[in-house]
């Protein structure tokens, strides 16, 4: 099983989002600490240098490759707080009209502060991606 560069390892969560630079950033990684681990049950993990996750699954795409990657989890960025969203976007386009401001990629989900957006419906969004998780693995 070939496996993504980004692993999980022991570094201390704690520490890592202690050591955020910008005080609104470290608050809101605090916060999607709390939230995440609410939603998913699990304690939170660093994977690489500087992304949180929380929860495990195995995934196989179509060519034959296959991973573990983490059911929930987030990364501050410089230019914004990146959450990642497995589940991808097409089927929560109502939730991401009612979210606020923010922007999005393939399976990320872009935020410049947590201000910005309605946190029950942020909620809602990572708990379906973790229900869309769960139901794939």
């Amino acid at each position: 099983m070939s496996s993504p560069k980004t692993q999980p390892n022991d570094a201390d969560v704690g520490a890592f989002v202690e050591a955020i630079e910008h005080e609104g950033r470290r608050e809101d990684a605090r916060a999607l600490v709390a939230m995440m681990g609410d939603i998913t049950g699990e304690e939170p993990v660093m994977w690489g240098d500087s992304i949180v996750g929380f929860g495990r699954y195995e995934y196989r795409y179509a060519s034959g490759r296959e991973g573990e990657w983490f059911v929930a989890g987030f990364s501050p960025r410089k230019q914004a707080m990146t959450l990642y969203i497995m589940s991808g976007f097409k089927k929560h386009d109502s939730l991401l009209k009612k979210l606020g401001k923010h922007s999005t990629g393939r399976s990320c989900l872009y935020v410049k502060k947590l201000a910005d957006v309605d946190l029950d419906v942020l909620k809602e969004l990572v708990a379906a991606s973790v229900e869309h998780v769960s139901k794939a693995s």
